[in-house]
């Protein structure tokens, strides 16, 4: 079973994000990168899969030579190879469309990505991978399971959750519950050291255009003071909520 994961190097959740160029691009200085939390559950799932049905886990990304040392951390999982396609991922179509190019010649399985990133929160691009490439799409996936060329998938849904059926290839878009957070593998020496010689290829984009960009970026507001109400003054809860927080 040839497996490809689909993953992306974003902030880590503790970094202090800031922008520059009066807040037209994001500020890279001193912000520690990982693998985007939705990806990392995909590729524990993926060597899973390989470990129970043998085959190859291959990483792909997109994006300049800063994205290497998130590869390599795939690698040393237990990735078998990696794929980084040579262009600043602008928006979700540019990074679609050049996986899906980078893919359509390749033969393919198993596309698992996540559902979206945690920086810019798009959850578009394996949507458009699997219309570009003709496959079968299930997001949010919390299950999966692999017999033959069949696929038994569970999602979440508004309200619960729906199992459906698939065959294979397909391609999904992964979050928490395809695997648990005490399954999510941390490299060990021997990963580190095999993910230095490990393939990482570097191939051109294809195309490289986008249909989208960003003009400015805002953080959020900073929050205000926490005012304490007695438990037995209601009244003045109430006057709060209805004055101050505009809330009722």
């Amino acid at each position: 079973m040839n497996i490809i994961v689909c993953i992306s190097s974003v902030p880590d959740t503790t970094s202090k994000i800031n922008f520059t160029d009066n807040n037209s691009k994001f500020d890279a200085n001193g912000v520690q990168f990982v693998i985007n939390p939705y990806d990392e559950f995909g590729l524990t799932k993926a060597m899973m899969l390989k470990e129970a049905l043998g085959g190859n886990v291959t990483v792909i990304t997109v994006g300049d030579a800063t994205v290497e040392p998130v590869m390599r951390k795939a690698l040393a999982i237990g990735a078998d190879n990696a794929v980084r396609i040579n262009m600043n991922a602008v928006d979700s179509y540019s990074t679609a469309i050049e996986i899906a190019n980078y893919l359509k010649d390749q033969s393919v399985d198993l596309i698992i990505a996540g559902r979206e990133s945690i920086d810019y929160n798009g959850g578009a691009v394996a949507g458009i991978i699997a219309e570009l490439m003709n496959l079968p799409f299930t997001n949010a996936c919390i299950g999966l399971e692999i017999t033959g060329t069949s696929a038994k998938l569970i999602r979440e849904i508004d309200g619960g959750q729906e199992t459906i059926s698939a065959e294979l290839p397909l391609i999904i878009g992964g979050q928490k519950g395809l695997v648990q957070e005490s399954e999510l593998r941390i490299p060990n020496m021997r990963g580190i050291m095999q993910a230095r010689t490990k393939p990482l290829t570097v191939v051109e984009p294809s195309v490289n255009e986008h249909l989208a960009s960003s003009d400015s970026f805002e953080k959020p507001a900073e929050k205000g003071a926490c005012k304490l109400v007695d438990a037995d003054n209601v009244a003045e809860l109430v006057r709060l909520l209805h004055n101050e927080a505009k809330v009722i």
